[in-house]
């Protein structure tokens, strides 16, 4: 965790918690987003989105500003789950989403788990890409998102 210069760009990942105000507003835009895209199913995804069950969160500032956010939780005794992972339309593409992953992964580690598992939508289509770059292989539906056509599943052992 700390600054990184990344494109003339100064990035501060600062971890925190489910009060921060920049997590609520930046969760807030990524629900909305969702809403949309999710069409008819954004209920029922939204219901195990909610923020009040995470306690391990990230906010990417850059040059000052909120520009994403991330988190994870308890997923089982070797697993934390990546949730709530979003970025700002205007800062895609400056290998920020990288460093945020890379921050959770790390954070994930410290507290003693060696694997993360999360979901995403297939109509989501630059974060399945996302992922598939950042090295997390496709698992089957776990929990909730079993049955459900527009989840992907992804995993990836940390050590």
């Amino acid at each position: 965790m700390g600054t990184v210069k990344i494109r003339f760009l100064m990035l501060l990942l600062q971890r925190t918690n489910n009060q921060n105000p920049d997590v609520i507003t930046l969760v807030k835009e990524l629900d909305a987003y969702l809403k949309i895209t999710d069409g008819n199913e954004h209920e029922f995804y939204n219901q195990f989105n909610g923020l009040d069950n995470i306690s391990h969160c990230i906010v990417a500032y850059v040059d000052g500003k909120p520009a994403g956010c991330g988190a994870i939780k308890e997923f089982d005794d070797n697993a934390m789950e990546i949730k709530r992972m979003y970025l700002r339309t205007e800062y895609r593409g400056k290998s920020i989403a990288e460093e945020m992953i890379t921050e959770l992964e790390s954070w994930a580690l410290e507290l003693g788990f060696t694997r993360i598992v999360l979901e995403t939508g297939e109509r989501q289509v630059e974060a399945v890409r996302f992922y598939h770059k950042m090295g997390y292989e496709l698992m089957p539906n776990y929990g909730q998102y079993i049955g459900m056509e527009n989840s992907s599943c992804f995993e990836k052992q940390l050590a």
